[in-house]
């Protein structure tokens, strides 16, 4: 049996949440918000379509995007207004995973052919309308997508005859039941719509009333009882917590039962506090949340290690990890090469909101967008020629400068490095 998933959809409309395609009501005014909220709510995909018809009004909602992606931790598909090769490029560069395509608009057929040979057929998903566009382009779609995207109730079952392509159905119902039934379908790979994409939808709930219908949801599995863990006299066991990107040690805590199956139920780092006596959902007063990205046990089964995504400071003085305080010997210099440039970057990025006199990348800055790419462009000429030399300490130095340039554009055009990392990801 596959994993089924819940995925909220989110339609824009001239920078803005509106209800539906043909609903103009504003839901939200804060698209990037609703698109967190869905994400901290335990989500496990996100549907955005782009409502706008002009290019002024386009260019909005890739930037929308563009911020979205940086907030949440979830896949991201997003359609609307694609009407050339540029479009595909721009919402695929914002971050999200697939570029929707829309089967109803005559020159698809070509574009999805066109887009799936450049970006590759698990970049691309299509959305159909009708059943017969499923019928006539089977191939087409077979060839060049790998989701569909059911804009229609339709005969799910008949459906699944023709295609083995993992299909999300968007639907207006806001019937459990009717959701319940679409996701019983074998291939339908997830749910969105109205009763999803509800702002008070408790998805770990609803996921619940899923598996007593027998459908696996998306979700944790732990493959060891707490029961089978080594406990200390107070009967918790405890938990040391990492950075899953720098591997830096964040901070110590406790677990009992029921907070490790709400870890893994929640997706969130949950402990037990043991001054409070009561569970304690990390991040659920400050913001400063820990998402799970592993949990792993010692040789001794009685310690815990929780690779996490940490928002914000783990330490509740505010440093970014509760082991800030040296009693012995030296700290080594960090040579993580992710936090490396992260520094480098956050300095740089500093200089623009802080300028300071006499500052090298403030003068970049100054001179605008024109003279960073007139040095970006120079330095890498510089790195090829010392690639031609036989010296290699050359290359060193000038890949130093080059990357040090690449990154004032970053900053400039609001490019991070985790925008950068999760493009090389995804290739």
């Amino acid at each position: 049996m596959s994993y089924k998933r819940l995925t909220p959809c989110i339609f824009i409309e001239n920078g803005k949440a509106v209800r539906w395609f043909d609903d103009s009501e504003v839901i939200s005014d804060d698209v990037v918000a609703l698109a967190k909220h869905y994400n901290d709510q335990g989500a496990d995909e996100l549907l955005v379509f782009d409502l706008s018809e002009e290019d002024e009004d386009h260019e909005e909602s890739i930037d929308l995007l563009r911020k979205i992606n940086r907030v949440i931790r979830i896949p991201m598909t997003a359609g609307g207004n694609i009407k050339r090769m540029e479009d595909v490029k721009k919402v695929l560069y914002t971050g999200a995973k697939r570029c929707m395509l829309n089967f109803s608009k005559p020159d698809t057929l070509t574009l999805v052919e066109d887009a799936a040979k450049r970006f590759g057929k698990e970049r691309i998903a299509v959305s159909l309308n009708d059943f017969d566009a499923l019928f006539k382009q089977q191939h087409l779609i077979d060839e060049c997508s790998t989701e569909i995207i059911f804009m229609h109730r339709l005969d799910l079952n008949s459906v699944m005859n023709i295609t083995e392509i993992p299909c999300v159905v968007v639907t207006d119902t806001l019937e459990k039941e009717e959701i319940l039934k679409i996701l019983k379908c074998e291939g339908i790979k997830g749910v969105s719509g109205k009763f999803i994409s509800d702002e008070n939808m408790d998805f770990l709930t609803f996921k619940e009333i899923c598996a007593q219908e027998g459908i696996q949801m998306t979700s944790f599995e732990s493959i060891m009882e707490f029961s089978e863990f080594k406990l200390n006299a107070d009967g918790l066991i405890p938990v040391i917590v990492q950075h899953y990107k720098t591997k830096e040690v964040l901070m110590l805590a406790y677990m009992n039962e029921e907070s490790f199956y709400h870890t893994i139920k929640s997706g969130k780092m949950t402990y037990y506090s043991r001054s409070r006596q009561e569970l304690w959902v990390k991040g659920e007063t400050s913001g400063h949340t820990q998402f799970v990205k592993s949990l792993t046990v010692d040789c001794d089964r009685d310690t815990l290690l929780a690779e996490v995504e940490q928002i914000g400071a783990a330490c509740h003085t505010g440093n970014p990890t509760c082991f800030f305080q040296p009693i012995v010997g030296s700290k080594v210099a960090e040579k993580n090469p992710l936090q490396v440039f992260e520094e480098v970057y956050a300095t740089i990025s500093d200089r623009k909101k802080n300028p300071k006199e006499g500052s090298y990348t403030n003068y970049l800055f100054e001179k605008g967008l024109d003279k960073i790419l007139k040095k970006v462009g120079e330095e890498a000429t510089e790195l090829v020629i010392a690639a031609k030399n036989p010296n290699p300490e050359e290359i060193k130095y000038e890949m130093s400068d080059f990357l040090y340039h690449a990154m004032v554009l970053m900053v400039e055009r609001g490019i991070t490095w985790e925008d950068i990392v999760n493009e090389l990801a995804d290739r």
